[in-house]
């Protein structure tokens, strides 16, 4: 078995791949047979994005983070190249419904949020743990996509239900992405306690 089958297999990246894509198809059937319009709502488009980056969250730590840190790869590029897998992950399952009925969009918010919670999601996994990572990206979520707000300001600290136009809320979800793949890339998952 290949060194990449066995990365794959120990954080559970098949499993949570059938969750992330499942997740997206049963939102997506279920707008084809209900919505009366082609193009998904917003709402909807930012919440599924976030389905899928929680049910990714957990690949982002193996079994063992101290067994991960002693083992002689170059991690630093294992978890750049993970992050980048799971955001390509997200972008092609909801971007291929484009040609379809029903369809997740507009691209540059679904881009956008992807990279943003994805960002915010390894952030999230250096500081507390890939187990608990999903906290913060689904409260603030779920009242940011509900309550946006107006202004700079405003749509600074609701960037995942803006309109794909504003610069506020790219420039924050930028800053997200890349801020937490240099984060995790470099220190990786926290550690956990030996009772954990």
């Amino acid at each position: 078995m290949t060194g990449t089958m066995l990365y794959l297999r120990s954080r559970r990246v098949p499993l949570a791949l059938v969750a992330a894509v499942g997740g997206a198809a049963v939102v997506w059937a279920l707008c084809l047979a209900f919505a009366e319009e082609r193009d998904i709502t917003v709402l909807v488009v930012v919440m599924t994005v976030l389905l899928m980056v929680a049910a990714l969250s957990p690949t982002l730590a193996g079994p063992d983070e101290n067994l991960d840190r002693t083992a002689s790869m170059r991690w630093p590029w294992w978890r750049a190249a993970h992050l980048i897998a799971a955001l390509l992950v997200v972008l092609a399952v909801l971007l291929v419904t484009r040609q379809t009925g029903a369809r997740f969009g507009p691209a540059a918010l679904v881009v956008r949020d992807a990279a943003g919670l994805l960002g915010l999601t390894a952030l999230c996994a250096s500081v507390v743990g890939a187990a608990r990572s999903w906290f913060l990206p689904l409260g603030w979520t779920v009242v940011a996509a509900m309550y946006p707000q107006q202004g700079v300001w405003g749509a600074t600290a609701t960037w995942q239900g803006q309109p794909p136009g504003s610069d506020a809320a790219m420039l924050t979800a930028g800053v997200l992405a890349l801020g937490g793949l240099i984060a995790y890339s470099i220190a990786g998952p926290a550690r956990r306690a030996a009772s954990e």
